[in-house]
């Protein structure tokens, strides 16, 4: 059994990027690993479960949570709020689970200030002309939509120097072994190790 705390692991990257699938392998390989899933005022879209693809809850709720202090962080997008909670966040860490968010640069800034000891990993395309190309295969966004998306990764690549480290998503496979390296490393820091040579002495 674990009885050292978890790890808060913060994933940020572009739409089309791939942290989906990196994840979904990342969260199948560690036993420990739980995923955070995200609070939102939105309504459910059709097939969306609660407790999976989000925490579905009111406006008065969520404005409860960020008065009370229970969300690690928040961001409004097209009038809708969503947020991360710290309860789960912290309920995990102390049984000794890693805790995985999937959040935009904005949230991983708030989660830094909060929590300094988050690990910040930022995954990124080997270039944006490959975003472009995965964007368009998927057939799924207008000219216009793609254009913003762009834009947005600009916007963010302004702010990866906050980031403790780069994935460059060329495949999946060394990609997802490139993320369980660095909660693997992680996990051997000397701070969180001394205490176990210490007791053999």
């Amino acid at each position: 059994m674990n009885n050292s705390r978890g790890k808060l692991i913060v994933v940020s990257g572009p739409s089309g990027v791939g942290k989906s699938t990196i994840i979904a392998d990342l969260l199948e390989k560690r036993g420990n690993m739980r995923f955070s899933v995200s609070l939102t005022t939105r309504e459910p879209r059709p097939g969306e479960q609660n407790g999976k693809d989000y925490w579905f809850v009111s406006r008065e709720e969520f404005a409860d949570m960020v008065e009370n202090g229970r969300l690690l962080e928040h961001a409004s997008y097209v009038d809708n709020d969503y947020g991360t909670s710290a309860d789960f966040v912290d309920g995990e860490m102390s049984l000794g689970n890693d805790v995985l968010l999937d959040i935009e640069v904005q949230g991983a800034a708030q989660v830094k200030a909060a929590r300094p000891e988050a690990v910040l990993v930022f995954v990124a395309p080997p270039s944006l002309e490959e975003l472009e190309r995965r964007l368009r295969s998927r057939h799924t966004d207008s000219e216009e939509k793609i254009a913003c998306r762009l834009r947005k990764v600009r916007e963010e690549y302004a702010r990866m120097d906050q980031y403790d480290y780069i994935v460059i998503n060329r495949d999946k496979n060394s990609s997802a072994a490139e993320l369980d390296a660095i909660i693997t490393a992680e996990h051997c820091r000397t701070k969180d190790r001394i205490h176990l040579i210490r007791e053999v002495e």
